[in-house]
């Protein structure tokens, strides 16, 4: 697979990675022997960057991740976790030092590390991006050797551009895939000329992107596609990428139109991310070994062509700009 630098890190991570908030919950339920069996498919298939959270499963992702790290020591794996989501209530005020190294204890508890390769502040209010008091307990963090470095993931773009302009800042986590397009403009152009690694989230649009998916398609009580459609529980642009359902399938089928023989219509949705100029990894989730090795074998297409990137483009503007541009 081919390897990037992520950032600021320094680290070579392979250009997929794995999200792995699936096998933590909200997905609907991932069985430990199939979390296990995802997460080790991934490794045999080049994966070396994995990108979980503190809250994903209430801890469950973290430590199966680190139950991997233990079995599989001399993988090369880079883990990313984030923190921030657990302060109750969710408040610029709830980020102090006391907060984040009591969250960072527990992830470093959780995987089974002394120290964190990357730690990301998960979405947290707007405010706090423009703390230089949060910020400066994130290079105490660094130097009481807690984690090697850090990052932020985001919402919105303008949350983006304020963070990769902080001088210490390793990555930027945004949500980036042929149906949410804007990074592309100002972020992807600002992190790169930063020397700031881009993690790309929901590649597939929550699955919409595998083009499996049609207008009668439902999913489990506790998968967020079902609980979180008008963002009842969290931000709704982290389901379906924000997209209306019945005009992401829509959509999708003709993203599906032009997918290459012998791929499949998310590998076709993911190489469009790895040929974006900016991308340090992509992370697709995962809750089979088949979807892991599946999602892998992306990094090995040829890049898309000149009339595939601007059908995919059209397609956009046509059917999806008006839904999302202008919110995040």
């Amino acid at each position: 697979m081919e390897n990037r630098q992520l950032g600021r890190t320094g680290r070579q991570v392979g250009v997929i990675g794995l999200g792995c908030w699936q096998i933590g919950g909200s997905w609907g339920t991932v069985s430990e022997a199939d979390a296990l069996a995802t997460l080790n498919a991934a490794v045999d298939a080049g994966v070396t960057f994995l990108d979980t959270a503190d809250v994903y499963g209430d801890g469950r992702s973290e430590q199966l991740v680190g139950r991997l790290l233990r079995d599989r020591p001399d993988a090369g794996l880079m883990v990313a976790t984030k923190m921030g989501r657990r302060a109750d209530p969710h408040v610029p005020e709830a980020f102090t030092g006391e907060a984040m190294r009591a969250w960072n204890d527990r992830s470093r508890r959780n995987l089974g590390v002394d120290t964190l390769d990357l730690v990301q502040l998960h979405c947290p209010p707007t405010p706090v991006f423009s703390s230089d008091a949060v910020f400066d307990e994130l290079d105490a963090m660094v130097e009481e050797g807690r984690m090697k470095a850090y990052g932020v993931s985001v919402e919105t773009c303008d949350e983006a551009l304020t963070a990769i302009a902080r001088p210490h800042v390793a990555s930027v986590q945004i949500i980036l895939n042929a149906f949410r397009r804007k990074p592309l403009e100002k972020v992807l152009p600002a992190a790169a000329a930063a020397g700031v690694g881009i993690i790309a989230r929901v590649p597939l649009a929550s699955g919409m992107l595998s083009g499996r998916y049609d207008e009668s398609t439902t999913f489990a009580a506790d998968d967020h596609r079902t609980y979180n459609r008008s963002g009842e529980s969290f931000d709704v642009g982290e389901t379906f990428s924000g997209v209306p359902y019945e005009v992401g399938v829509a959509s999708a089928r003709e993203v599906a139109a032009l997918t290459p023989a012998g791929a499949t219509t998310a590998q076709l949705a993911l190489r469009w991310i790895v040929d974006q100029p900016g991308v340090s990894v992509v992370i697709p989730g995962a809750r089979t070994g088949e979807q892991a090795r599946a999602n892998a074998a992306a990094a090995d297409l040829a890049p898309l062509d000149a009339d595939t990137l601007a059908a995919i483009e059209s397609i956009y503007d046509e059917r999806i700009r008006s839904h999302v541009h202008d919110r995040w």
